[in-house]
């Protein structure tokens, strides 16, 4: 869970620091705080249909509701509406891509398999600490001898 809310919130779902967006739709190649790819993610069109699909049907019944009982004009109901819409469409689809890029990532779907397998369950390990463990690895060798 804590990967979809870092990608409904717009944030690398490996370590929550980087920006998951260079743009409003558009995915960053790489993670600019841990490195992780998300490149990989092939979210298409699946963003939109869900918005669509949940604005759809939240406001559907205040517009039948609306139309039931008090019957406005139709200048009224698109001064009313259409706002409500774009408003609804545009401040869900990207958090919707994001999550939808997150759940990728989680599940190891579409070339992100490759960092489970690696075993990046939470941040990568930074340039320092490879270089201190690889600094290591030969005074161990030497003492096994």
């Amino acid at each position: 869970m804590s990967a979809l809310l870092r990608g409904m919130l717009g944030r690398c779902p490996c370590c929550g620091h980087g920006r998951m967006f260079r743009a409003f739709l558009k995915v960053s190649d790489r993670c600019e705080a841990c490195g992780e790819e998300l490149h990989h993610h092939r979210a298409d069109d699946f963003p939109a249909y869900i918005v669509i699909f949940i604005v759809g049907h939240a406001l559907m019944p205040i517009v039948l509701y609306v139309e039931t009982n008090f019957a406005p004009s139709y200048w009224i109901e698109a001064a009313i509406w259409l706002p409500a819409v774009l408003i609804s469409t545009i401040g869900l689809l990207q958090p919707t891509k994001g999550v939808i890029v997150a759940l990728q990532w989680h599940m190891g779907m579409h070339g992100f398999e490759q960092s489970k397998t690696r075993g990046t369950s939470g941040a990568r390990a930074t340039d320092r600490e490879l270089a201190t463990s690889a600094a290591l690895v030969p005074a161990v060798l030497d003492t096994r001898r």
